[in-house]
């Protein structure tokens, strides 16, 4: 399980459209799931160690954003058969056990995950309400665990992005385990 950092913010940058199955067995499009002042589009999965030490204040802070106007959207782009954790099944539990704040979408093609650019897990892309990059970094210092007295990078960036359009400037990259490709 390789640490992986993904690349800086391409701002401006379209968000890519999708259409994939949620773990309630709902498509879900990119324009069905934006909210008025933005998108988080987070690449993540049941099994990651660097998902796992964020997600209780991750799900709290998707809460908090959607209240403000950004929405939020997991993707999981994971070969199962490699992890079966991430199986699909196991998806709709974790959603189900956590209560998820957001739609939990399963990218079975790994297509959603490659037209993003996505490399790791966690992998954020925060969006302004015209669908353009304004943040691709980190949620926070954490790594394999959680770390004390957070920075809430990706919190305050979304709430920024709500307020202007615009993200901040200097960003942090995420790090986490590499997205586990089909036929690897």
């Amino acid at each position: 399980m390789a640490s992986i950092h993904p690349p800086v913010c391409d701002f401006g940058w379209q968000a890519p459209d999708f259409n994939l199955v949620n773990v309630d067995g709902r498509s879900l499009s990119r324009d069905q799931v934006m909210g008025e002042k933005g998108l988080l589009v987070m690449f993540i999965c049941n099994h990651c160690p660097y998902v796992k030490a964020i997600l209780p204040r991750l799900l709290a802070d998707c809460r908090e954003l959607k209240s403000i106007g950004i929405h939020s959207v997991a993707i999981m782009s994971n070969d199962p058969t490699v992890y079966p954790e991430d199986r699909f099944e196991n998806m709709q539990k974790i959603a189900a056990d956590l209560d998820f704040p957001f739609a939990y979408l399963l990218d079975s093609t790994q297509q959603v995950a490659k037209a993003y650019g996505a490399v790791c897990t966690p992998d954020f892309f925060g969006f302004n309400s015209q669908g353009q990059l304004q943040y691709r970094g980190r949620f926070d210092e954490s790594r394999k665990e959680t770390a004390s007295n957070s920075s809430r990078d990706l919190f305050h960036a979304m709430r920024q992005i709500a307020k202007t359009g615009l993200g901040p400037t200097e960003q942090i990259a995420s790090i986490g385990c590499s997205i586990k490709w089909l036929d690897e």
